[in-house]
């Protein structure tokens, strides 16, 4: 007995401790081209493989290709991956990354997958011809290699079937979300013989390496997240057509208000495809006879047209919403569902959405939803009162535990909060009483649940978030979570200091973590207050400090609003206070003696950009949008961001090589005001420095990983940074290059005139001002130089548009 465990754990210690280097991704369509984007963006090579093509096209004849030609041969992957590499948002961190995927067809280069450690099939969901493919895989393939299926909902166990054993052993579903970069689900489906081990070694590949939210789920028709979510849409879809609401009402009352995607209901049918949506509920409604909601999976009349027409969203140029030109300028017209006819959109007001925007906190603002007493009040209680129904229901069916219906529909599906998690935000027992109003019980496990003294399905114990086990009695830690450091689950007795804006919490080990929420997470004197008490009181007891927030970004920067007021009322005092105290920040977060990790992720914009390049190590999300902004406004970065840019660009200058390109790359970067598509991107803009700041690609890890930072920063043995006196800035010679360049593009109206003011203050900046050679300067004289050009610009009317502009409307003004 103990030889047979003793080669169970070394086999689990080989596949837990096996590389994925290579890769075959087989079916080159939207999804099989974005997950090899995926696994490029990882470092993984990838061999990305698809169909030869029936016939030479008549441009091929024209080329003079054969049937024989490789041209020929891949034209369907090639042409496959250019286009979804040019698509918006980008599947690749770096388009340089794309030279990590090989193409090839399945003819001439299907035996190359026995160089591969993992296949993953993403072919047409038709599965004949997914078993004919793992005919010809399996003659190709060594022995441990990992085959997956990316099926969105074809049962597992009849593609394992008539397999060899090592085949079955090492195969299972891994269900990626489209698109794959950035929707985080991941779902891990067992089939009859899959490995256990296998399974573990997914779930944990998922995680630290592809950054997603790994769920197991059963092999049951759409697995968990399709399953719960397009019942969601399809309930919806008949209660629309019940209560008479119209495209823009409901996708105005299913997004952001909700906690959900800005593309609510009807742009996601959109983008996704009123086809697919049909193709899943067509399946559910076929392989699910017992589901007590079954009915709901027919499609309502005006889906059943919109299908038979061919309306799809996107992909057919027209669906819930159809795009037109008007006079040269783009406008989105929405579908009347009535007269089916196209009408400009209309506003959308309901008493119980007014109120709502004042509530901050989402679960407090789902409890004013739900109490509305118009139309919106009545839609939300019977929206929820029908999902929690149903997934009270699928315990035990499609999940055993009630938090992978609610990671999945986190990850997969964009909610902020998952259906349990909602139910526990409106009260359990009130989200009951309202279910028996309506006539639609939840299931008896949940009744038996409270006898036993449960309030809510969820609970915090020392940091740690539980969830209710069911049926049963007890509550058990969510599997993997005790890596993380979540914010919102650690106890208020480990808040060391708070004011209106930020909060200092012990976050153990010597510690500290910084957040800040303030509206979009801006940065001003409350702010200001919690950076400067974090550091004193990080000095003083603790050994580091980390600076993240769980906000939907991390930061807009600085607060544009107060310092447009103060500049509209030329409070200039107030002004040169306000740069000189964020300056003053950002130097301390530079020359604190003890390390500071800012871990940004999403949003992180101008002052919130120059905080992190202060730190002594950034540990990034691979989601982080970074940049210095302040152009668009008619600014320079203020807060130091000029300064360390030019910093940067001396510690990159090279002895005996021109200087000019490096600094005209830098300038460009601020003069266009770039933000980076990745934080991968952040690395050659600048912002972020190769070899030094560190990337984490599972949100959920970042705060871990940032502390981990932090502690390893402090054990290294951390000195005090002095400042800096060797800055090598070059004066006139680059300045003149500045003026001519900025005088070129202005009278190109390529710029305006306030652009071209802008750039020479820019410009004066990072060459160091007027110095007649290149000239080594300190820190300060180039943060007085900063400060000077930030409150000229605040000073001018243009400027002031340009802000004015940016806080009304969100648009950058190019006056």
């Amino acid at each position: 007995m103990s030889g047979f465990c003793n080669e169970a754990e070394t086999e689990h210690k080989q596949i837990m401790n096996r590389r994925i280097k290579k890769v075959a991704v087989v079916g080159s369509g939207v999804m099989g081209s974005r997950i090899a984007c995926h696994f490029a963006n990882i470092g993984v090579q990838v061999l990305l493989l698809d169909i030869v093509p029936r016939e030479l096209r008549a441009d091929e004849i024209k080329k003079g290709l054969t049937v024989q030609d490789k041209t020929f041969k891949n034209r369907i992957v090639n042409e496959a991956l250019a286009e979804v590499a040019k698509s918006n948002p980008s599947p690749i961190y770096s388009k340089a990354f794309l030279s990590r995927i090989t193409t090839g067809n399945l003819d001439d280069d299907l035996h190359n997958i026995s160089d591969c450690d993992w296949v993953i099939e993403a072919v047409t969901e038709n599965p004949q011809i997914k078993k004919s493919l793992f005919d010809k895989i399996e003659n190709f393939r060594k022995p441990g290699m990992l085959v997956s299926s990316n099926t969105s909902g074809i049962p597992l166990h009849l593609l394992s079937e008539g397999r060899s054993e090592d085949f079955q052993k090492n195969f299972c579903g891994t269900h990626f979300f489209n698109p794959p970069r950035y929707l985080r689900l991941l779902e891990i489906i067992p089939a009859p013989k899959t490995s256990p081990e296998v399974i573990d070694f997914f779930m944990h590949y998922g995680d630290i390496y592809l950054g997603k939210t790994t769920v197991v789920c059963k092999d049951t028709p759409a697995f968990i997240a399709n399953r719960v979510g397009v019942f969601g849409i399809m309930a919806l879809f008949h209660l629309i057509e019940k209560m008479g609401l119209t495209v823009e009402e409901v996708d105005k009352l299913t997004g952001p208000v909700l906690g959900r995607p800005k593309s609510a209901t009807f742009r996601t049918c959109d983008v996704v495809g009123l086809d697919t949506l049909v193709h899943v509920a067509d399946g559910l409604k076929a392989n699910c006879p017992d589901d007590e909601a079954r009915a709901l999976f027919e499609l309502p009349g005006y889906v059943a047209k919109l299908n038979e027409n061919k309306w799809y969203g996107d992909k057919s140029g027209q669906g819930f919403y159809k795009k037109i030109k008007v006079d040269g300028k783009s406008e989105i017209l929405s579908l009347d569902l009535k007269t089916f006819e196209y009408r400009p959109q209309q506003k959308v007001k309901f008493a119980t959405l007014e109120l709502a925007k004042t509530i901050d906190s989402l679960p407090e603002r789902m409890k004013a939803l739900v109490m509305g007493q118009d139309i919106a009040g009545e839609f939300y209680r019977a929206s929820f009162v029908g999902l929690f129904a149903y997934v009270s229901n699928r315990i035990s069916e499609i999940s055993d535990e009630l938090y992978k219906i609610d990671d999945a529909m986190r990850a997969g599906f964009g909610w902020q909060l998952g259906p349990f998690e909602t139910w526990d935000a409106l009260g359990v027992q009130a989200a009951i009483d309202m279910m028996e109003k309506a006539g639609n019980k939840p299931a008896q496990w949940v009744y038996d649940m409270l006898k036993k003294g449960n309030t809510s399905f969820y609970k915090t114990e020392n940091g740690i978030k539980k969830y209710y086990e069911a049926p049963g009695s007890s509550y058990k830690t969510i599997p993997g979570t005790e890596a993380f450091i979540l914010l919102d689950t650690i106890s208020p007795a480990k808040t060391v200091w708070k004011n209106a804006g930020s909060t200092v919490t012990d976050i153990g080990d010597g510690i500290l973590n910084l957040e800040f929420h303030t509206k979009m997470n801006t940065i001003g004197n409350e702010v200001f207050e919690g950076v400067n008490k974090a550091i004193e009181l990080a000095e003083k007891d603790y050994r580091g400090l980390v600076i993240s927030n769980e906000g939907e970004n991390f930061s807009a920067g600085a607060n544009l609003a107060l310092l447009f007021s103060m500049a509209i009322e030329q409070e200039w005092d107030d002004v040169t206070m306000a740069i000189k105290m964020f300056q003053s920040m950002n130097m301390r977060v530079r020359y604190s003696s003890i390390p500071v990790v800012v871990a940004p992720h999403n949003l992180t914009l101008g002052g919130a950009c120059e905080m992190a390049m202060h730190s002594d190590k950034v540990q990034a999300h691979a989601e982080t949008y970074i940049g210095l902004v302040e152009f668009g406004a008619g600014l320079i970065p203020g807060g130091g961001g000029t300064k360390e840019m030019a910093v940067r660009i001396s510690d990159s200058f090279i002895e005996g090589e021109i200087e000019l390109p490096v600094l005209r790359e830098k300038f460009l970067t601020l003069a266009s005001a770039k933000v980076s598509t990745s934080a991968y991107e952040a690395y050659d803009l600048g912002y972020l420095r190769k070899g030094h700041d560190l990337i984490t690609l599972n949100y959920s890890r970042l705060l871990a990983d940032a502390k981990a930072t932090c502690i390893a920063i402090a054990e290294e043995g951390y000195t005090q940074p002095v400042p800096r006196k060797d800055i090598k800035v070059l004066g006139k010679q680059a300045l003149g290059m500045i003026y001519v360049g900025a005088d070129v593009m202005q009278k190109g109206h390529y710029m305006s005139e306030h652009d071209k003011k802008i750039s020479l203050k820019l410009g004066n900046v990072i060459c160091g001002g007027d110095l007649s050679a290149p000239t080594f300067v300190t820190e300060q004289y180039l943060l007085d130089l900063e400060k000077e050009a930030f409150l000229s610009l605040c000073g001018e009317k243009k400027t002031l548009e340009r802000m004015q502009s940016i806080l009304n409307g969100g648009k950058i003004l190019r006056n």
